[in-house]
């Protein structure tokens, strides 16, 4: 089954084994040349499996989405473009990037988010955005791959700050710097196996955190979380 998607301003022909890739990447749907192939197998499917939760058994189309994905970022780097695990959120048109470990909350605080700012807060993806670093300029793009609930839109936003959450009481949030941010940052993002194509990656994230703001945030499940987060942020 073949489809042809446009995602992070790149055309790329899907070639999978199964529809629902298709289905899943339906809002992404273009016409064009491909700048790139990704073709799944069987193989992929099984590699997949084996790195997701026994817990449940998925079907081999959802498994197969994870393939797809994964092809995908192996190459994104190529293009100035990586994956990254996290939660992104446009305020007056300004992307706001939170991340942390599985579990924290980070859907949690970008829905508090849109709790406080109604209209003016859009999500960009709530799972794993690709970013684009070219030029000094840092843009989030929406991707189909946007998390269980499947919030996010098809559009891209120029990155304003990346926020790393922390479990926390009371509410509290700090400038960081670049050398604490680092190892947070890394391990969110999608490291290539790719020799060539992770040195490229570890490139992009230095450029990226050079220009943006990073912030750290102690956090509950408040309103007032998203309150303080907001307006230090903003500034």
């Amino acid at each position: 089954m073949k489809g042809i998607y446009k995602i992070a301003d790149k055309i790329i022909e899907i070639n999978s084994l199964y529809q629902k890739v298709h289905d899943y990447c339906k809002d992404y749907r273009f016409d064009g040349k491909p700048d790139f192939t990704v073709t799944t197998t069987q193989n992929d499917i099984a590699f997949e499996r084996t790195r997701s939760s026994n817990e449940y058994h998925y079907s081999d189309g959802y498994i197969e989405e994870l393939a797809v994905y994964r092809k995908i970022a192996e190459i994104m780097p190529q293009y100035d473009t990586f994956l990254f695990h996290g939660s992104a959120i446009s305020v007056d048109g300004q992307c706001y990037l939170f991340t942390a470990k599985s579990g924290t909350g980070k859907s949690t605080h970008t829905r508090l988010w849109r709790q406080l700012l109604g209209e003016r807060a859009v999500m960009v993806n709530d799972d794993k955005p690709l970013i684009r670093v070219h030029n000094n300029n840092i843009t989030v793009f929406g991707t189909p791959y946007n998390g269980k609930h499947r919030l996010g839109n098809n559009i891209s936003v120029p990155l304003r700050a990346v926020c790393i959450l922390k479990r926390s009481e009371n509410n509290c949030i700090r400038k960081i710097s670049k050398a604490d941010a680092y190892p947070t940052i890394i391990q969110q993002c999608y490291r290539p196996a790719d020799k060539n194509s992770l040195a490229k990656t570890l490139f992009l994230v230095d450029q990226m955190i050079d220009h943006i703001d990073l912030w750290e945030l102690g956090c509950n499940m408040d309103i007032s979380a998203a309150e303080i987060s907001y307006n230090a942020m903003k500034k």
